[in-house]
């Protein structure tokens, strides 16, 4: 118990859930909107960006027809339930929908927006304790500001993550203006989950979803690599960070980076160990949809560092989140299936 208390950071209590199969079962990667914050930023900036330049017309239609069938889904609670319970998910720990970075909006915008946003969470979360688990957004435009919104999160709503792009706005997550978040974060013992929204520079990945199918982990996989090479894992080695689609491409290919961090003096410049030393201290999640890959995450980034992650409730979720993990063996399977995000995030099961 007093792992999980010191787990929770910032002087929280753990939640209590309870375990329904063989393993506790935690999806850490899973999605709610809250649409009163779409409705604030129209009001205020009637044609805002499209999150997803970069698309054909066929994947439009095809998007249109999803955001129509999921709706429900995405935009509530009630349905989830139900849905959690033929999955075998025992807690799901819902961050915002991707679409609701608003970082481009003006920054007093941008901070009332995801105050509705985290609002609106909270009170999804409140709706069904020990089921939902909440993780919040902040105005990332403004570090102040995004600061400030975190610490609300923690302090005041009981969040248990903060959900951020792989960029902000184009600029790079290691940019120095960034540092005293992430400074924040790991003083807070708050978890961080870096969730990407397409490639920023899709415009050879619009045909056939490829903006999402590669786009996402080709996102995440620079993202992380500027997190790593620029010094900002480094310089917090008690950063929780969790970074959906398996990491990306990175854990797959990451004897290259140690090459040249072998190799150039230029790949030096802010770490002190080879690259692959700090992609260890990252946690991923298992959304990868090939059991080899997952085996080989295993085998390479260890089962500690693993959390059982969906999508829920997108097109591109993993169907069987407990049936995927299935040929593991039990120890790394309990810890996958759900210890770990339950460490992360500060949840103890009842007896």
């Amino acid at each position: 118990m007093n792992d999980v208390i010191a787990a929770c950071g910032h002087g929280r209590r753990p939640i209590p859930v309870r375990q329904r199969g063989t393993h506790l079962v935690v999806d850490m990667h899973c999605h709610l909107n809250i649409g009163a914050a779409d409705a604030l930023i129209r009001a205020e900036i009637p044609d805002p960006p499209n999150p997803l330049p970069f698309s054909s017309s066929a994947s439009n239609a095809v998007n249109a027809r999803l955001f129509a069938a999921i709706g429900p889904k995405l935009n509530g609670v009630e349905q989830r339930i139900a849905d959690m319970d033929a999955l075998g998910v025992d807690v799901q720990a819902i961050s915002p929908s991707p679409g609701q970075y608003y970082y481009f909006a003006p920054p007093e915008l941008g901070r009332d927006a995801a105050r509705i946003v985290n609002d609106g969470i909270a009170a999804a979360v409140a709706k069904h304790p020990g089921r939902l688990v909440g993780m919040g957004t902040v105005p990332f435009q403004n570090v102040g500001m995004a600061v400030e919104e975190m610490r609300r999160c923690v302090g005041e709503l009981d969040l248990r993550g903060i959900e951020i792009s792989s960029n902000v706005n184009g600029r790079e997550l290691a940019d120095p203006e960034f540092r005293a978040f992430f400074a924040e974060a790991e003083a807070l013992g708050v978890l961080i989950f870096m969730h990407p929204l397409g490639f920023t520079h899709g415009e050879r990945l619009s045909e056939h979803y490829l903006n999402n199918i590669i786009g996402n982990p080709i996102e995440s996989t620079i993202a992380l690599s500027h997190l790593i090479f620029g010094g900002v894992l480094d310089a917090h080695p008690g950063l929780k960070l969790c970074v959906a689609h398996g990491g990306g491409y990175l854990p797959g290919y990451w004897g290259r980076m140690d090459h040249a961090y072998r190799a150039r003096e230029d790949c030096r410049q802010h770490i002190q160990r080879e690259p692959s030393a700090y992609l260890r201290q990252v946690w991923l999640d298992t959304l990868v949809f090939d059991q080899d890959e997952l085996d080989w995450l295993v085998a390479t980034h260890g089962a500690d560092r693993l959390c059982l992650g969906t999508d829920y409730p997108f097109d591109m979720a993993e169907p069987d989140p407990v049936g995927f993990h299935a040929r593991l063996d039990d120890g790394a399977k309990a810890r996958i299936l759900g210890l770990n995000a339950a460490g992360l995030l500060g949840l103890v099961v009842e007896d």
